[in-house]
């Protein structure tokens, strides 16, 4: 099932002309639990306006999801990673990620410039996969659609996904696949050579996979590693936070964004 609508949640209405970080969610949560997970996030990225989208797809909340934000359904995914998932087909799948992430952008108020991505588990995967998109595609035509500087990937593991022709290759998992369990061994020709920084929990089940999506897929000369004592969620604590929100505004000066006096 898909929705027709995404409401974006921008983290507030007096950051308006601010460079915009565009925040995709994990798996079975929704724009409004991710903007509550990362809100030291928000709170030590004061010069960013960080807005929200909701995923396309209805599904079950995700792990760690219930108790705590068990009413703030119905919850969303943007990519199938249980067999159970409805199947679907490429191009639907492209079509209705898009979609929703371009209602989200198209919705917002502010009007500064989006200058990155910021994702958490699926929605760190999905952020890399458009950022190699926009890549590949500036390579083989000369433009994209997107200008995207940077992408903060908060346990994203691998692999990368095709969103167009130029990524249809064994190493990338097609968008109407079902991501988890997809395993390519070998030298990627896919490598993604805009800035990336990888915050990875050392107590993560997943960390192999984390790591993997860094070696496999993102260029280390322009790759950040952050490692972290935590598990599969957001930080929060001080400690944990601002060394990432260094790296994004170090990251983000030298790629030249603009910030407002």
């Amino acid at each position: 099932m898909t929705s027709s609508t995404t409401t974006p949640v921008p983290s507030s209405a007096n950051d308006l002309h601010k460079p915009r970080i565009l925040c995709l969610h994990g798996g079975g949560v929704t724009a409004e639990v991710f903007r509550a997970q990362a809100r030291s996030l928000i709170k030590n990225l004061p010069d960013f306006r960080l807005v929200f989208a909701d995923g396309p797809f209805f599904c079950n909340p995700g792990p760690g999801i219930v108790p705590v934000y068990q009413d703030c359904g119905p919850f969303r995914r943007w990519l199938r990673w249980l067999p159970e998932h409805p199947e679907i087909d490429d191009e639907s799948a492209i079509e209705e990620v898009r979609y929703s992430i371009q209602t989200c952008k198209d919705e917002d108020e502010g009007d500064g410039p989006w200058v990155g991505l910021m994702g958490f588990s699926q929605g760190a995967k999905l952020a890399s996969s458009l950022l190699y998109e926009q890549q590949i595609h500036v390579e083989k035509e000369g433009k994209a659609e997107t200008d995207y500087k940077f992408a903060v990937m908060l346990a994203g593991r691998s692999p990368i996904v095709s969103f167009s022709d130029y990524t249809k290759h064994p190493a990338c998992v097609r968008p109407g696949a079902v991501s988890e369990g997809f395993h390519y061994e070998g030298e990627s020709p896919h490598v993604l050579r805009i800035p990336t920084i990888h915050v990875h929990g050392l107590n993560d089940p997943g960390l192999h996979l984390h790591r993997k999506m860094l070696k496999q897929y993102h260029d280390p000369k322009t790759s950040t590693l952050l490692e972290w004592d935590g598990t599969h969620r957001v930080p929060i604590k001080k400690t944990d936070v601002e060394p990432i929100c260094n790296e994004i505004y170090r990251v983000a000066r030298e790629q030249g964004v603009k910030f407002v006096e």
